[in-house]
């Protein structure tokens, strides 16, 4: 499938932002700017006691909306965490899962992360998996090998059930809310890299939706969404304010 083809995907991800006040105004804003795009995929990642009011908010729009983080279990004894079971009972369609944020302050393995992706597509959740490198690994040139490996130990043993509901966006850790953005070179290397892996996997690579996430703001989405492996945007600080994200959402490529 041509790149052209796949349609565009621009997600922002709250992290933990914002009252229910908050998350009611912002989502409300972005539904009224980019409620009812078809061309491309909008999709709001608030926190978890803000989803049912953001669903609420862009009921009747296309825009879609992802959890942050889920556990693998349907139930059981773990003190604060959440079921994709409860997540679909919600109207949750999406989680985003294996964030770095996850990987390097909770110390989400890549075991885990691999139980929480079969988990999630098992029950019919459409996943968002994150990969990137460390500055270290960068630096020592490790990019390529870090981000393939955590690929293929999350989607390793994946077939059929992967096809149409996954979306792998690659946040390289030195550029995330660091104001530092990867240039346009390095994001498309890194993506051909990814796109490449899933093909090794046996997936239909040239389907999965691959984004970019790490400071992406309205200034640089144009030049990074012109990449041709780069389908779209993982969006963080810039995605609580409906006109920055807004124009994010109306790239210009």
């Amino acid at each position: 499938m041509a790149a052209a083809k796949r349609k565009k995907i621009l997600a922002g991800n709250w992290k933990m932002h914002g009252t229910l006040a908050d998350a009611r105004a912002l989502a409300r804003g972005l539904a009224e700017r980019v409620g009812k795009l078809e061309d491309r995929e909008v999709v709001l990642g608030p926190p978890f006691t803000a989803l049912a009011a953001v669903l609420e908010a862009v009921k009747g729009t296309r825009i879609t909306v992802a959890a942050q983080n889920m556990h693998w279990e349907e139930k059981g004894a773990f003190t604060g965490e959440v079921s994709p079971l409860m997540l679909r009972d919600l109207g949750v369609q999406q989680v985003i899962l294996g964030h770095s944020e996850r990987r390097e302050i909770f110390g989400e393995s890549d075991e885990w992360i691999q139980k929480k992706v079969a988990s999630a597509l098992a029950h019919d959740l459409a996943v968002i998996l994150c990969v990137g490198e460390t500055l270290a690994q960068r630096d020592a040139g490790e990019t390529l090998k870090v981000v393939s490996g955590q690929v293929e130990a999350a989607l390793r043993g994946l077939g059929a059930e992967a096809k149409g509901r996954l979306t792998v966006a690659y946040e390289p850790v030195w550029a995330i809310g660091t104001g530092r953005v990867a240039t346009r070179e390095q994001a498309q290397e890194a993506h051909a890299e990814i796109r490449a892996c899933l093909k090794g996997l046996g997936l239909p690579a040239d389907e999965i939706r691959i984004l970019y996430g790490g400071s992406v703001k309205p200034d640089n989405v144009d030049g990074l969404m012109a990449e041709p492996d780069i389908d779209g945007a993982l969006v963080g600080g810039a995605s609580l304010e409906v006109e920055s994200f807004t124009r994010i959402v109306e790239y210009r490529a």
